[in-house]
């Protein structure tokens, strides 16, 4: 565990709302952080994506900068546009 995720901890024993919300954020984030690292490992622009899409560069920023309630149909669709398949899991 390193420095940031001491301080993450600390905090959320400090605070039960911030526990709350930060996992939830975090989950969220992530998603997001994911698309965008998929998407530059397959050497595409965000306006590429898009093209691919039918939609505009920002609905792709959108998208991997604030992925809550992005809808299942989005995240296959645009694994697809990367060359990537989709894949969920039930932990």
């Amino acid at each position: 565990m390193d420095d940031l995720d001491k301080y993450i901890e600390k905090r959320k024993k400090c605070s039960p709302t911030l526990a709350k919300d930060f996992d939830k954020g975090y989950a969220q984030f992530k998603i997001g952080a994911l698309l965008k690292q998929a998407r530059l490992d397959s050497g595409l622009t965000q306006e590429e994506v898009a093209i691919k899409l039918g939609t505009k560069k920002s609905a792709i920023s959108r998208i991997e900068n604030h992925a809550e309630d992005i809808r299942l149909s989005t995240l296959v669709n645009y694994a697809e546009a990367i060359g990537k398949h989709l894949v969920l899991e039930v932990a």
